[in-house]
């Protein structure tokens, strides 16, 4: 079963937990992201009180997790709360399922073991002849389309929870904002709203989806840029530490004076992350209280809920953040949500990027005005004409999915296929280069003598090719998973284990069906 709605599904998860209750059965309640679990908590324990209900996520410490499970195994929970790990909970007399925010890429691990949360409650709920509730505003596309296909059902909730108006969307063209001489990253437009916000006493959410003071380093004479020692990828600034980090492996190293290469002082940072975003409006409005919520800031036990906490009961006026912020929170002051650059997710090497950009503005666009005032939403971009950004404007996500669907058909992308990445590790880049060939010329040869119906792209480097020392490559399968694929992927797995490289540990091989990322 999936819920698509507006606003208003909680209540909904409440009514079906409070029937399974009834019937003295136990509902597992997953939320996306720890930051959400707090809030989910008081909810329920509003509703339920505090005895019935556990709460599983990874920053719990030892003790905590013990306890939590303990009650969990002796029935005393009838209601268990947690991120995609609490799908293992050991739940007694399960009567119902419920995903919230079903579209988010962390329900899927691209660790081992690798494992989709849904894959795994529909498996439970076939088992124990349960119900599963998926529920969005912004449905998965693969979701929607088997909804749309009756293989699920469909529900629709059409407005929001006490008749709220949805936020009127604004578009803002920052390559016209650049013509007209405004090189801040705060539009003429949202400047004026956040000020007539802060003259108002209501609150803001400026949203920019990248950490850090700056995206990276270049020296200006010969273009050179900091990267680190460890992976193909530059090291963001961050201004507060005065450092350069890796957000890959977590490198850091102290600001550069001189340039390796030609030795010239004239750097030059390029990009902005939150820290940066903080700094501007600290400089724009001096008299507003700011609060960031990053990685950065949250790196510290409870600090999610501290800072989540404080921006809902203290006055601050202006709270700055990247995705954390965009899911499911209920602020009711806050009328006024800015999109710094949307652009982030749209440029990205990702088949989904269309539909990655359409959810993360529509949830973020839902923090605004949930309460009786008319809530504001102002989005800046260099690509006002996408049709992901179109149809954000109009919050309209059946007009998204027309056309979007038609393209993956045309493309033969999921749902109309599945996507295997073949992952291919190795500290010595020539080893890796070689099994990649090897694996690719193996599946070539299958493919060709039993026709089998998949398209087999060559090896290549991974979009980032070094990372934590190991040199990366992937191969790309296209194909409609079934026992024949198993069984190719099997073989494979046989061939490519006897090789020297693999007894000796030197080259790993990682197999993802349907990844978040292109590895």
């Amino acid at each position: 079963m999936i819920i698509y709605t507006v606003h208003g599904k909680t209540e909904v998860y409440l009514q079906l937990i409070e029937k399974c209750l009834k019937e003295e059965k136990t509902s597992l309640m997953l939320v996306p992201e720890i930051s959400l679990t707090p809030q989910t908590v008081d909810r329920f324990i509003s509703r339920f009180g505090e005895n019935t209900i556990a709460v599983l996520h990874s920053k719990l410490s030892v003790g905590e997790r013990y306890d939590q499970w303990n009650k969990i195994r002796k029935g005393i929970a009838k209601i268990v709360i947690g991120a995609r790990s609490a799908i293992f909970a050991p739940v007694s007399n399960l009567g119902l399922i419920i995903i919230d925010e079903e579209h988010d890429q962390s329900y899927k691990s691209e660790m081992t073991p690798r494992y989709h949360t849904k894959e795994i409650a529909s498996y439970l709920a076939k088992q124990k002849n349960i119900g599963v509730v998926l529920g969005s505003a912004t449905p998965n596309l693969e979701t929607y389309y088997k909804a749309k296909c009756e293989k699920i059902t469909l529900l629709e909730l059409t407005k929001r929870a006490n008749s709220a108006n949805l936020p009127q969307v604004e578009i803002v063209d920052l390559k016209e904002e650049l013509q007209q001489g405004n090189k801040t990253m705060i539009s003429s437009s949202l400047y004026q709203a956040i000020l007539q916000n802060l003259q108002n006493k209501k609150q803001t959410i400026l949203f920019l989806n990248h950490r850090g003071f700056s995206s990276f380093l270049m020296c200006r004479d010969c273009g050179h840029t900091i990267k680190c020692k460890n992976c193909n990828i530059t090291l963001t600034y961050h201004a507060r530490e005065q450092k350069l980090k890796c957000h890959y492996c977590g490198y850091e190293m102290e600001i550069v004076q001189k340039c390796p290469e030609c030795e010239s002082t004239n750097f030059k940072h390029f990009g902005a992350g939150t820290q940066k975003l903080e700094q501007q409006i600290h400089m724009l409005f001096p008299e507003a209280s700011t609060i960031r919520m990053d990685i950065d800031t949250v790196s510290k036990k409870n600090s999610h809920e501290q800072i989540l906490n404080e921006f809902k009961n203290k006055p601050i006026d202006i709270l700055i953040g990247t995705q954390m912020v965009v899911k499911g929170h209920h602020f009711p002051n806050v009328t006024l949500v800015g999109v710094i650059a949307a652009d982030s997710s749209l440029n990205i090497d990702d088949f989904r990027a269309n539909e990655k950009t359409f959810q993360l503005l529509t949830q973020v666009a839902g923090r605004a005005g949930r309460e009786k005032e008319q809530g504001k939403v102002i989005i800046q971009t260099y690509n006002p004409d996408s049709f992901s950004i179109e149809c954000t404007k109009k919050q309209d996500y059946n007009l998204f999915y027309d056309t979007e669907i038609v393209i993956r058909k045309q493309l033969k992308y999921p749902p109309f296929c599945d996507i295997i990445v073949l992952g291919i590790t190795s500290q010595s880049q020539q080893e890796a280069f070689s099994i990649t060939k090897k694996i690719h010329q193996y599946l070539k040869n299958r493919v060709l003598k039993e026709n089998l119906g998949i398209i087999l792209y060559q090896g290549m480097p991974a979009p980032i090719d070094k990372i934590k020392n190991k040199y990366r490559f992937r191969i790309i399968i296209k194909c409609k998973f079934g026992e024949d694929i198993i069984k190719l992927i099997e073989d494979m797995q046989e061939q490519y284990n006897q090789t020297k490289q693999c007894k000796q540990g030197i080259t790993k091989l990682s197999i993802d069906l349907n990844p978040n990322s292109w590895y």
